[in-house]
């Protein structure tokens, strides 16, 4: 059974970051590619923004335009997780955060990050 669980999330103010991390279970990690996504307060009932993504070897690397140079994606095979390292944070990053592994739909509860002063 395909488990995320997602944490690293919680309040910051504009400039600051956050890293946000996600542990995987129940399937070959390895041969997985991990995405983030996210879902700001209003967006409900619309689809999940896509922020970033890493293939499974974790050589390649893909961001949304609206993150990319302020947030890194990473993998820890090791430890079977996924890591987004956001820096500079906006009161726009402000959403629910989810981790989706690839081969089905599979996501995790999300992690809310709150950009505000």
């Amino acid at each position: 059974q395909v488990h995320l669980v997602e944490s690293g999330g919680g309040l910051v103010q504009p400039g600051g970051s956050l890293n946000l991390s996600c542990a995987a279970s129940g399937f070959i990690f390895e041969e997985a590619a991990m995405s983030w996504h996210r879902q700001g307060p209003e967006a409900l009932g619309t689809e999940r923004e896509f922020v970033a993504r890493i293939s499974s070897s974790g050589l390649n690397t893909a961001y949304s335009r609206s993150v990319r140079g302020r947030f890194t994606i990473s993998r820890d095979v090791t430890k079977k997780t996924v890591l987004l390292q956001m820096t500079d944070l906006q009161p726009e990053d402000t959403a629910v955060y989810y981790c989706k592994a690839s081969g089905g739909d599979y996501w995790g509860q999300g992690t809310q990050v709150t950009v505000s002063q």
